[in-house]
């Protein structure tokens, strides 16, 4: 039979008397390569170096294997150690706590669980782009470096060079022409605005990329950077709008299903036994689709206490989302026409006067996991909405000549990247599904 070639880790050794079982991953997939080494392969030196966590390349024949739960393993011709492993390696063969993996994230990626987790991560990200283009979306690379807040919640990271200290540890306003920019600048919250821009040339767009929030959080749903799904469609009402987001949803779990086979499998054995039944369940079944004003009756009316108050006014919370997607209805939900003075300005006004073409998309075990609108394309309402959220016209004139130049209905949805993954995987924290996490007080890496 055919010599191969073979590179990557050692996850474990046992030694017989004149031979040694090595269990090798490259990393590519979950199952390890088992390969026999025979005494005299490799001088006693190096022997003593080939360890769990070693670097190897190893030379040899494919042979059915006489184990059980593997079809190949290698006979070694030739073992070269390409990188020595020392003893103080922290992942040796035994159980490890996420608590303690997360002190060690740059080794992390090379356990079972989050070796799982980063590979559906990549084909994930793989399956967005692939369902955006496949409709003629086109991808649009929106700025990291902002001058406009999207949300108006005033939870941003400030972008300057000026010395705090010598600003009398605050940076005032009226320094700002000093600055790199010559005026406030923020890390993005959020890609939407600029998008808009290019949904009223290009017609369907998207992006996708890191954005910032300067919330002090350490829940297990929030991180300081994230990545968002944010398309933009112009000539799309809010009926539009959600159906494309659950078309979304859908393909993305059909794409995992389809191509992370052996990853979900791990992860419904030891994270989520009942994982891929409530993929395939929210795979086959339609979307719930309820009015802000129901969703609040049917909360109120909820045989359960709730830690936060159900209100017509208030926004709803993780809890309220989850007893309505878990315990009630027992699907996804998307919940429409919000109260207009808890959403952005952006959001179109309805003709009630009272709620917005506003949607959320709630999913068991997660909660929201798409928020979008309708955006307001009437220049009137629009400045009229900027003037209720204490907004200026001059910061936003080139999103005000959008609707004076040819406006159109659009809209459009942000996804939330990690809360898709922690829906696909079972995992239950964001800090497990983003290779280095960034929350309040660690930015590590």
């Amino acid at each position: 039979m055919e010599e191969i070639l073979i590179k990557g880790w050692i996850r474990t050794r046992r030694d017989s008397k004149t031979f040694s079982f090595l269990e090798i991953n490259d990393g590519s997939c979950l199952k390890n390569l088992q390969v026999i080494v025979d005494e005299g392969i490799a001088d006693r030196a190096i022997m003593e170096n080939v360890a769990t966590g070693a670097a190897v390349s190893v030379i040899g024949r494919l042979i059915p294997s006489q184990g059980k739960n593997q079809t190949w393993e290698v006979t070694a011709k030739n073992l070269e150690l390409i990188g020595k492993c020392a003893p103080s390696y922290p992942l040796q063969k035994k159980g490890h706590s996420v608590e303690f993996l997360r002190e060690i994230a740059h080794l992390r990626p090379r356990t079972n669980l989050f070796g799982c987790v980063f590979r559906i991560r990549s084909r994930l990200a793989q399956a967005v782009h692939q369902f955006f283009q496949q409709r003629d979306f086109f991808y649009i690379h929106t700025p990291i470096i902002t001058a406009g807040d999207c949300e108006g919640a005033g939870e941003l990271f400030k972008v300057t060079t000026l010395d705090p200290v010598a600003n009398k540890s605050r940076i005032e306003e009226q320094s700002y022409h000093k600055d790199f920019f010559g005026k406030p600048t923020f890390l993005t919250v959020s890609g939407q605005l600029e998008a808009e821009v290019f949904a009223t040339s290009l017609s369907n767009v998207y992006t996708f990329g890191p954005t910032f929030r300067a919330e002090n959080s350490n829940t297990s749903r929030h991180a300081s950077e994230f990545w968002m799904i944010e398309p933009e469609m112009a000539f799309y009402d809010l009926q539009d709008n959600m159906d494309l987001a659950e078309a979304f949803i859908k393909e993305l779990i059909r794409q995992v299903l389809t191509t992370c086979e052996e990853d979900l499998s791990l992860l419904g054995k030891f994270v989520d036994r009942g994982l891929q039944d409530r993929l395939n369940f929210v795979l086959e079944r339609p979307f719930t689709r309820i009015r802000h004003s129901e969703a609040v009756t049917l909360l109120k009316s909820a045989n359960q206490s709730f830690e936060f108050p159900v209100e017509e006014g208030l926004n709803l919370q993780s809890e309220h989302e989850r007893w309505l997607t878990e315990k009630h209805f027992k699907c996804p939900v998307t919940i429409y026409n919000y109260p207009s003075k808890i959403k952005p300005f952006y959001m179109r006004r309805n003709d009630d006067g009272q709620t917005t073409a506003a949607m959320d998309v709630l999913v068991p075990g997660i909660g929201e996991i798409i928020g979008g609108s309708q955006r307001e394309e009437r220049l009137d309402y629009l400045l009229e909405n900027m003037t209720t959220h204490g907004l200026k016209e001059e910061d936003y004139d080139w999103y005000l000549d959008l609707r004076r130049y040819g406006s159109v209905p659009h809209s459009g949805f942000g996804l939330g990247f990690e809360r898709m993954l922690m829906f696909v995987t079972g995992i239950t924290n964001i800090r497990d599904v983003i290779p280095f996490v960034r929350t309040p007080g660690n930015a590590e890496f």
